[in-house]
């Protein structure tokens, strides 16, 4: 196994292995396909060791070998050389040849998560920062209880402070820091929001780097999406152009489940499960009207996860709306032809679409076209309430004098604000405590997170830069369509 941007031991390690195949034994059968994983371009993290001097830098055993609720034994601390594959799907017809650096066949793989043997910070010593930013989603409590459990109970850090109201909250004059301790957030995992209380600008990168400065923070642990993410990036920089012992870690949170790389974000399952409640009452509506249709407006921006993933578990859905996905009202094959076969068909229709799609064809005031909320981002129209309006004016105009009702619900509050799941709960603890082995261990700008089921730490950068759009050519998208029959969009 070849690595490129890897450490050293990474590499000594992967050369005894170049007989062993894919499950670490010897290739016995030669006449049976087999898979090389060469080369691997290993995703290195950033550590405080690459910019701080190793002699101003000590090590410390870690404390779990004395935690009496472990019993470390082989294989219980991760090794430099244990990695994650992002992809995991091989074509064997074309797995063999030569490579470039370019070439696609290039397998990225990632470190893998968890406790290390060595640490880079003493527990009594270490002062750890959390800090929540951007829109609610659920689980943000969860994850702020289990950073302060975990680094309490796992590795002894009593020194824990909560920044509230956000980034502007490292330098507000009229909010410090909030001392944390596991009896203070025991709870916290039932409750929805934030405790810490969250909102969206106020990034001053000087002023947040001289506050962590000021209150000594060597540990900062930012929990947001995309547009945090950036600005964790930036924080990162700063810290590593002034050369400050402080290590930075992102936990993504987007309920759309926007950030890429990773399996999915924390909250979202939940959230489908709270959106399925939606449109289950749009189709009671619905259906118990002459010519009903529900018109249900879910979470998604720049992406339809909610609305895709709702729309399978569902299963009472006649057509699903994206932001990746065109479409249009008016003739042979539009949204109204649709639903005209479907009413006369059913006597009813679901309508489920995500709160990005349709801006293209909203129309905008000049005004409109520029306004832009606190993070930046574009204003969005209520394409719920356009939809509505236009059904209205569509009924009369080719159904004068008949029944016709459009049950409209918006549950974007309730979808986001509601406390975790059961699911999304243990996620929150994983990933919580990915963080805290990752950032005990030297590690720094970088995401915990699953990849292919398994927990990884990922550089920030990538995850600031990453996307995850919903393919609508891929089998999950074909998917929907079978279940709902609905038509393509696209004029011939």
């Amino acid at each position: 196994m070849a690595l490129s941007n890897s450490k050293r031991e990474v590499e000594e390690e992967a050369s005894n292995n170049n007989n062993l195949g894919t499950a670490g034994e010897p290739n016995r059968n030669t006449n049976s396909p087999s898979i090389s994983f060469s080369p691997v371009n290993l995703k290195n993290v950033p550590h405080l060791t690459d910019y701080l001097q190793l002699e101003n830098l000590k090590t410390y055993t870690n404390p779990l070998d004395q935690n009496r609720f472990f019993h470390p034994s082989h294989g219980f601390y991760v090794s430099p050389s244990d990695v994650i594959l992002r992809q995991i799907v091989y074509d064997l017809s074309s797995a063999c040849g030569a490579f470039s650096d370019s070439d696609p066949r290039v397998h990225v793989a990632y470190h893998r998560a968890g406790p290390r043997k060595q640490i880079f910070f003493e527990p009594k010593n270490t002062r750890a920062a959390i800090v929540t930013c951007g829109g609610l989603c659920p689980g943000l409590n969860t994850v702020i209880r289990e950073l302060v459990v975990g680094l309490w109970e796992l590795y002894g850090v009593r020194q824990i402070f909560g920044i509230q109201a956000g980034y502007r909250g490292f330098y507000s004059t009229t909010r410090n820091p909030l001392v944390l301790n596991p009896k203070m957030v025991r709870g916290w995992h039932k409750l929805g929001g934030t405790v810490l209380e969250t909102s969206r600008g106020g990034f001053d990168l000087h002023q947040i780097v001289d506050a962590i400065q000021t209150n000594a923070f060597n540990q900062v642990y930012i929990i947001g999406g995309d547009g945090t993410m950036r600005g964790a990036v930036e924080i990162f920089d700063e810290i590593q152009r002034r050369k400050l012992n402080v290590g930075v870690v992102g936990i993504p949170k987007t309920v759309d489940n926007d950030v890429g790389i990773i399996d999915r974000s924390f909250g979202f399952q939940t959230a489908v499960e709270m959106a399925q409640q939606a449109i289950s009452a749009a189709h009671v509506e619905a259906e118990s009207a002459v010519n009903g249709i529900g018109l249900v407006k879910l979470m998604g921006r720049s992406t339809g996860h909610i609305a895709l993933h709702a729309t399978l578990s569902s299963r009472d859905v006649d057509c699903c709306l994206i932001p990746e996905m065109e479409f249009y009202l008016e003739g042979k094959g539009g949204l109204f032809e649709f639903l005209d076969n479907r009413l006369k068909e059913n006597g009813h229709a679901v309508l489920v679409v995500a709160e990005g799609a349709g801006q293209n064809i909203i129309p905008r005031t000049a005004a409109q076209t520029e306004e832009r909320d606190e993070s930046g981002n574009l204003v969005f129209l209520d394409v719920g309430s356009w939809l509505k309006t236009e059904l209205k004016r569509w009924w009369a105009r080719d159904h004068p004098g008949e029944l016709f009702t459009v049950k409209y619900i918006d549950p974007t509050y309730m979808i986001r604000a509601v406390p975790a799941n059961a699911t999304d709960n243990l996620y929150c603890t994983l990933l919580a405590h990915s963080a805290i082995h990752g950032v005990m261990a030297g590690y720094t700008g970088f995401v915990s997170g699953p990849i292919n089921g398994n927990y990884a730490y990922i550089p920030l950068e990538d995850v600031a830069q990453a996307t995850n759009a919903v393919n609508t050519k891929d089998h999950k998208w074909a998917w929907v369509r079978s279940v709902t029959n609905q038509p393509d969009f696209v004029k011939s």
